[in-house]
């Protein structure tokens, strides 16, 4: 709810309801033959009709030029699953929303519409050529509020994944401890303390560092343990620099 409403422009959510948001299963067979089931689906309504939401998880480090292409098989493959199960509006396939998140340092400069991956048609066949296009969001370059200020979740993600300082990352975890003390709350509270921690071991590199995320992975709730965190997380910066610095002038 708060990606669509925060970062996903269009007149169209004056009209969505979004507590009708719902995961729908998806797994579809690729051109490779290999199921996917990483994307996630979801579905809401639009006052009298339903809307689609696919969303694609792409963890890569680099641009995927060709990516506007993959979505449009992708959202194919959905669009005949909806088909063969009815889930059909008056006749028609209801609205597709295809979101792409991308979480890579490189500026993503892929083109967004898979016309683009065309070349130029000769005359009378440009209406020929497929149209579809699907709406990037690059978390490195996104316009984020004030680092004082946290306004949901999909924010504190998105901090987390590019913060620089270990004041970068004990904000971010002071601003989700305020957000999710709510006992509704709890299962996604539970989510956020695993991926901080699979955050701070994906950062690890030494055996030193390990050593640290480990103590780490032994509090159960790393929000309410917010002065340990931050003299754990102050030491492995502190570690990761000098190991920086010492493997630099090494290869120097």
């Amino acid at each position: 709810r708060d990606l669509l409403r925060d970062w996903v422009p269009g007149e169209w959510l004056a009209e969505a309801d979004l507590s009708t948001l719902e995961r729908i299963s998806a797994s579809y067979v690729a051109e490779n033959e290999k199921e996917r089931h990483d994307d996630m689906v979801w579905r809401l309504r639009l006052r009298d009709r339903w809307l689609w939401v696919y969303l694609v998880l792409e963890f890569q480090s680099e641009p995927d030029r060709w990516m506007a292409l993959r979505m449009l098989v992708y959202a194919g493959l959905l669009a005949q699953d909806l088909v063969r199960r009815g889930e059909l509006a008056d006749g028609k396939l209801p609205p597709i929303l295809p979101v792409v998140l991308y979480n890579g340092l490189p500026v993503w400069r892929a083109p967004t519409s898979v016309s683009d991956l065309f070349a130029s048609s000769p005359p009378g066949l440009a209406d020929y050529q497929p149209r579809f296009t699907y709406h990037l969001i690059d978390e490195a370059r996104l316009r984020l509020h004030p680092a004082t200020s946290v306004r949901n979740a999909v924010e504190a993600l998105f901090r987390l994944e590019h913060g620089r300082t270990p004041d970068d990352l004990r904000r971010v975890i002071q601003a989700l401890d305020m957000l999710l003390r709510d006992p509704e709350q709890q299962a996604m509270r539970h989510t956020f303390v695993a991926w901080i921690k699979h955050l701070l071991h994906r950062k690890s590199a030494s055996s030193t560092l390990s050593a640290m995320a480990n103590e780490i992975d032994a509090i159960s709730d790393l929000m309410e343990a917010d002065s340990m965190l931050a003299e754990r997380i102050e030491a492995w910066f502190e570690e990761a620099t000098r190991r920086g610095l010492q493997t630099g002038f090494q290869r120097g």
